[in-house]
């Protein structure tokens, strides 16, 4: 195998960086489309977007109200993509949403199964509510998430390119609800709590979204275009500085690590899958604030999307009134100091 010359390096590097500069002028452009319609949730919008750059999925908590749907329908506008929604039921059934075979009959009476696809066979599904729904009908929709294929009467059917799940939950009203298993809840790349407005932006809410005319986002990449911006994600340097925070925070929130407060409040701690998560946004918001590579200050930031559901705490920690993102932000003070 031959080496490198440092001509052909400094080469590649450059086409690196172009391709950086490029992305970036999209993503700016993506901004500006979705600050169009969402008014402030600055936070909100950045982690789903951040998600959606990573190539993953995202779960959307929130009261009603605070237009979470209406961010899924206005990225899948801006980014080129093809959507659908799913309004989940307890009555609803994996065949609503994978699809089903109908038997045809031809003209000689010869009859056959013909697969109709469901509402997954989408680029950018908006699962609304998805804690409402069965565990038979979850289980459906978690291998779609983690194989992007699903399987209807044996055959393997191909899910589109790209393919994102972003799924709502109202935390307050658990009445006729099935909690998502601890399985499901580690696909989605990112948990992203959706607070109320501050009072500006829902000032403007009440001054824009009244009149006889609401602002429309338009197309600001294609879906081809977002894919080559994913791959350059994966392809963006992390250094050792960088790749250590992430051991050592994703670590430390693991019973049995030699942290005095999580051994004492945490029943179980993230896995690898959270480093993964914490790698591929640590990129993306880098390239997402203008930079080309990731910097410790990400890892920080993005601690509590990745780490808050994929830990519990135990009884004793929940009976004193902690909540796992007590003890994420005493992991953060830590590491940051």
């Amino acid at each position: 195998m031959g080496v490198q010359n440092s001509s052909e390096a400094s080469l590649d590097e450059k086409a690196v960086v172009a391709a950086a500069e490029r992305a970036l002028s999209d993503i700016a452009r993506v901004r500006q489309e979705v600050a169009k319609v969402i008014f402030g949730q600055e936070s909100v919008v950045e982690q789903t977007m951040l998600a959606v750059l990573s190539g993953g999925h995202a779960l959307l908590v929130g009261v009603p109200g605070l237009a979470k749907t209406k961010l899924v329908a206005t990225l899948g506008t801006v980014l080129g993509l093809s959507a659908s929604r799913i309004q989940f039921t307890p009555d609803l059934m994996p065949s609503d949403i994978l699809g089903s075979e109908v038997m045809d009959q031809d003209e000689n009476g010869k009859r056959s199964f013909r697969f109709v696809p469901g509402p997954i066979f989408t680029q950018l599904l908006m699962a609304d509510e998805i804690n409402r729904a069965s565990p038979r009908t979850q289980s459906a929709l978690l291998q779609a998430m983690q194989e992007y294929h699903v399987t209807v009467a044996g055959a393997r059917n191909d899910l589109p390119k790209p393919f994102h799940v972003l799924a709502t939950q109202n935390p307050l009203e658990q009445e006729g609800t099935y909690p998502l298993p601890e399985a499901q809840l580690d696909r989605f790349l990112l948990q992203v709590d959706v607070h109320y407005p501050e009072l500006a932006a829902e000032r403007q809410i009440l001054l824009e979204t009244t009149g006889v005319s609401e602002a429309q986002a338009g197309a600001a990449i294609s879906a081809d275009r977002l894919i080559e911006i994913q791959t350059l994600i994966r392809q963006m340097p992390v250094s050792e500085k960088v790749l250590d925070a992430i051991l050592s925070l994703v670590r430390s929130a693991r019973p049995g690590n030699g942290v005095a407060s999580t051994d004492r409040h945490v029943a179980w701690g993230p896995g690898p899958r959270a480093g993964q998560a914490m790698m591929l946004c640590a990129r993306a918001r880098a390239l997402y604030d203008g930079r080309l590579a990731p910097s410790v200050d990400d890892v920080l930031a993005l601690a509590e999307p990745v780490l808050q559901h994929r830990m519990a705490l135990t009884f004793g920690a929940r009976a004193e009134g902690m909540s796992v993102r007590d003890v994420i932000a005493d992991l953060v003070r830590q590491a940051g100091g």
